[in-house]
């Protein structure tokens, strides 16, 4: 047992050294390859371009508008209202009603129900439902009751467009089936 792993131990030594004898041929080899490429490149940096002289912008407050005012959108937008053709504007100071506080979307028709001389749509928003009538304000478009019918609630609204004018659009409502 004693002479196999002598053995052993022998040809471990004699393998180590045969490759340690090729790896210093190899890397003489590559040493005398990398010298002899260094001789035959040519190192060629171009001359880097001088920087360009920076002119600083001198900001005269007098003659021109902070372009940091808040206030400056405000002018602009003054001058687009006073240009704006269209009549046609919602009244921002009157009173919101409860049902301008939720969007269309959320609302749903369940029904509608008659007083003398009055018809009200049933709207239901979560779970509480509300009485609506003709003139009544509904979404938060500046959405307006036009009309109620069996199945449906015809709503006018006043939106702005792309330009900024302000234009109308009609919007329903229609009576949702109950699910069973």
């Amino acid at each position: 047992m004693m002479l196999s792993q002598m053995m052993r131990y022998t040809l471990l030594i004699v393998v180590i050294s045969g490759i340690a004898g090729c790896s210093e041929s190899s890397v003489q080899e590559i040493k005398q390859w990398m010298e002899d490429a260094k001789k035959d490149v040519k190192v060629a940096v171009p001359k880097l371009s001088e920087p360009k002289t920076f002119i600083p912008y001198i900001y005269s407050g007098k003659d021109a508008i902070d372009p940091y005012d808040p206030n400056k959108l405000l002018i602009v937008l003054a001058r687009l209202k006073d240009k704006s053709s269209s009549a046609l504007k919602p009244d921002q100071d009157r009173r919101k009603e409860p049902l301008e506080a939720y969007p269309l979307d959320a609302m749903k028709m369940v029904g509608t129900l008659e007083k003398p001389g009055l018809q009200y749509a049933l709207l239901q928003i979560d779970k509480l439902v509300f009485q609506a009538k003709v003139g009544n304000y509904v979404g938060q478009n500046f959405g307006m009751i036009t009309g109620i019918g069996e199945a449906s609630v015809d709503i006018k609204e006043i939106v702005q467009d792309a330009s900024g004018d302000w234009v109308e659009r009609k919007a329903k409502l229609e009576l949702q089936e109950s699910k069973k």
